[in-house]
């Protein structure tokens, strides 16, 4: 049962069906549209749901699927019936436009069966003559006319009929030459056609120097229109030809509409199969423009919605650049109803309305504005008790047609309903109405069936709080700001916030505190506790969701960590086994030659010029090979001195091996100079060593030699300093830079993040004493924006 008649046009889905109306294609869809109804039948439900869903598929695939010509000749099949009658041309013409669009469509199903199982049944009971389709489609040109080879006869005709206008012009345009030179006509006008005659135009003064019929005159007067009487015959010739070709061209189309006689019930399953291909994807084209999805259905009694929108609100907000707050509600076996309070205009009503209106598009079969992780169920009935009902015809007030429809509730509430009221009670005084409303909403909740209401009475919050089967639930406001924020919160009642609301407006200090004593201390204090706690747990949640947030991007770090360091131990591993292969090579290598040069000294006997010259050769083959130059110079580990750190000191930080200068001391930080980077460091974090360790420690970080290829194989374009202290970045970023002038890279990526944007400065900064670098930019905005720094070599 749905109450009450207009529920639809209260609900918003009016709107929501003209929406579908403008989808649709043509008026075969438009019939299916007319034609939705709320169904109580699971089995429906979930096939239509599955349809749609698998055209929003199609279309969002890009697939070629005909758009097109979903012509509805219902109409024609009426004249189809009677004996002797036929269609016209353009009756044809519109019929082969369909059938090409179905047949199209049976080949897209029958190809992509597996793909689109739901949509492709639907082909099943369909019967095509594809044989007689394309008999009548080869006797129409793309005009929609019928071809001269239609039949022996009309091309017969048809040729007659040029070879006669053929003719006639010859003889016309000598007539017309002859009348130009006596000047009878105009010299911009040429032949043309009156009452279907070939005529020429002769100035209405020279007529009667022209023999011929007058077949009209010009808006003027000035021109007459003559048929010569030379071209009369033939004229009447090319008449009597277009007759007969008007007389076969019946002809055809008679035995034409003979032939699909027998196809009418046929012709009227294909309408029926291309209208309601027409009306799922315009309720696919609906879901894609709201976000509609096909949800879950619930294994227990409730629902549990996630993330909904009202759809009408969300097109209207979208059309302004506006956000609309999505919903989370959820219902079940033990929290059957659900009694929202809060303040006014802070989005009860809409929340109410988004639940009723939701639920009745998916028991129509529409894609629902929600998670597709939500979980549905389906009702048979649906009450709803929204707006004013006030009627001055049958002599009813706002509260008494409030009470009308509990009447009607209450006398048809099951298990199986859906109830949706708003403003519980109000319309009358609030003492008797308060009474009135909880009593009723005892016999609701002991109905079994599920509701939502919005309230401001606070015995109906208590009711909910103690009753079983009730929640309670608060539409969130921000008392600091004094504004709504249209998120619903299950689980406590909220407040009216009166007070706050009338001080935002600026009414006097004086009638606020006259309120406040009327309604009582006790009163204002629960409600601003209660709006304290809101805040207190709005604030509670925004920083454990931070927290999350934080911890979700340390895991992610440490994952790229472990990720890189499973890398680097790898790319060593290889590193040392391709310089061992390398040296073993080498080895064997310089073993041969050697061996190969004392035997050839050997067999000069002893020559010391040959022998001079072999001793070269192995020198300089050796330099040609050996491309590695170990460092024989111990590196040398800073120590720590002892004594007060003092400007001028060279230091480092305790554990590092970066070493600075220090440039000046605050208090217990000192200022320190590293390379082109200014740092402050806690003086307790720092050691001091002397000037001598640190070029020692310059010198002896410096590689004597290289092997290139290795590095130019293992040379990555991209550095990632993201998470490095200000202190380490300018030792790995020169590093890193007099390896790439090394190796000749052209162009490379730092990767330094966004944050607040102090490791870009420092790189750029260090990065412009490079007088190799020609130049710098931030990454796309797509690839990574300011958290990327280009550098072009020269």
């Amino acid at each position: 049962m749905l109450y009450p008649k207009n529920l639809e046009e209260k609900l918003g889905f009016d709107k929501i069906r003209q929406l579908l109306l403008d989808n649709c294609e043509s008026n075969l869809g438009h019939s299916f549209v007319k034609k939705i109804k709320f169904s109580s039948d699971k089995r429906s439900i979930d096939r239509w749901l599955k349809q749609t869903s698998e055209f929003v598929q199609i279309i969002e695939s890009g697939e070629l699927f005909p758009n097109s010509n979903y012509i509805d000749f219902s109409s024609y099949l009426k004249k189809v019936k009677v004996e002797n009658a036929f269609l016209t041309e353009e009756e044809f013409f519109d019929v082969i436009l369909s059938l090409k669009t179905l047949d199209r469509c049976l080949d897209f199903f029958k190809e992509k069966k597996t793909e689109y199982p739901t949509l492709s049944a639907l082909i099943e009971p369909i019967e095509f003559n594809e044989r007689l389709y394309w008999r009548i489609a080869g006797l129409f040109d793309d005009r929609g006319k019928l071809k001269d080879n239609a039949s022996d006869r009309l091309l017969d005709i048809r040729l007659g009929i040029q070879k006669e206008q053929q003719r006639l012009r010859k003889v016309l345009d000598g007539i017309l030459r002859s009348a130009r030179k006596n000047e009878y006509t105009p010299d911009d006008l040429t032949i043309t056609i009156r009452d279907g005659r070939m005529v020429i135009p002769v100035f209405a003064e020279h007529k009667r120097r022209i023999k011929g019929f007058i077949h009209g005159e010009s808006a003027t007067g000035q021109t007459v229109f003559i048929e010569p009487t030379e071209v009369l015959e033939i004229n009447n010739e090319v008449k009597e030809l277009q007759y007969a070709e008007k007389r076969e061209v019946v002809r055809i189309l008679t035995e034409l509409t003979d032939e699909i006689r027998p196809e009418i019930e046929n012709f009227s399953a294909i309408l029926q199969f291309l209208g309601l291909i027409d009306f799922v994807r315009s309720k696919a084209r609906l879901a894609m423009s709201i976000g509609g999805r096909k949800p879950k259905w619930s294994e227990t009694k409730g629902f549990d919605w996630k993330a909904a929108i009202h759809p009408v609100l969300f097109l209207a907000h979208r059309e302004v650049d506006k956000e609309v707050i999505p919903l989370d509600i959820r219902l079940s076996s033990h929290n059957r109803i659900l009694v929202i309070s809060g303040p006014n205009a802070g989005g009860k009503s809409v929340c109410l309305k988004t639940v009723g209106l939701v639920q009745y598009m998916f028991q129509c079969g529409l894609l629902t504005p929600c998670d597709e992780d939500s979980e549905f169920m389906v009702f048979k009935d649906l009450f709803i008790d929204i707006g004013d009902e006030q009627s001055i015809e049958n002599d009813l007030s706002t509260y008494s047609s409030h009470l009308e429809n509990m009447k009607q509730l209450l006398g048809h509430v099951s298990k199986q309903s859906l109830f949706l009221i708003d403003e519980f009670g109000t319309g009358t005084e609030p003492q008797f109405g308060g009474a009135i409303a909880e009593a009723i909403l005892k016999e609701l909740n002991a109905s079994k069936g599920l509701g939502v209401i919005t309230t401001h009475y606070g015995n109906l919050k208590e009711f909910a709080d103690k009753e079983s089967g009730l929640v309670n639930g608060a539409m969130k406001y921000d008392i600091k700001a004094l504004q709504p924020l249209y998120q619903l919160e299950i689980g406590k009642p909220g407040s009216s916030f009166a007070l706050e609301i009338a001080q935002k407006i600026g009414l006097p200090k004086k009638t606020l505190n006259e309120a406040k004593s009327k309604v009582g201390r006790k009163k204002v204090s629960l409600d601003r506790m209660l709006a304290e706690l809101d805040q207190q747990r709005s604030e509670v949640a925004t920083t454990e969701r931070r927290v999350k947030e934080r911890e979700s991007e340390l895991e992610e770090i440490s994952r790229q960590y472990e990720e890189l360091k499973a890398h680097l131990e790898g790319q060593e591993k290889s590193i040392i086994r391709k310089a061992k292969e390398e040296a073993s090579r080498l080895v064997k290598e310089a073993n041969a030659r050697i061996e190969k040069i004392i035997r050839e000294i050997k067999e000069s006997e002893a020559e010391k010029e040959k022998a001079k010259n072999l001793r070269a050769e192995l020198k300089g083959f050796e330099d040609k090979k050996l491309t590695i130059e170990k460092n024989e110079s111990p590196k040398v580990k800073p120590k720590k001195v002892d004594g007060e750190i003092k400007v001028g000191d060279y230091v480092r930080v305790t554990g590092q091996e970066t070493i600075g200068q220090v440039m000046s001391l605050k208090g217990k930080d000192a200022e320190l100079s590293i390379g082109a980077l200014t740092s402050k460091v806690k003086l307790n974090r720092l050691e001091r060593v002397t000037r001598s360790e640190r070029r020692e420690k310059k010198t002896t970080s410096q590689p004597k030699g290289v092997l290139l290829n290795d590095k130019m194989a293992n040379f990555s374009h991209k550095l990632d300093i993201r998470g490095m202290r200000a202190e380490e970045v300018i030792p790995r970023l020169d590093q890193y830079v007099d390896e790439a002038i090394l190796l000749g890279a052209s162009e490379l990526h730092i990767l330094h993040g966004k944050g607040g944007g102090v490791l870009r400065e420092i790189v750029r900064n260090h990065l412009k004493q490079y007088k190799e670098v020609d130049a710098m930019r931030d990454e796309h905005a797509d690839r990574g924006g300011a958290g990327i720094t280009i550098v072009t070599m020269k």
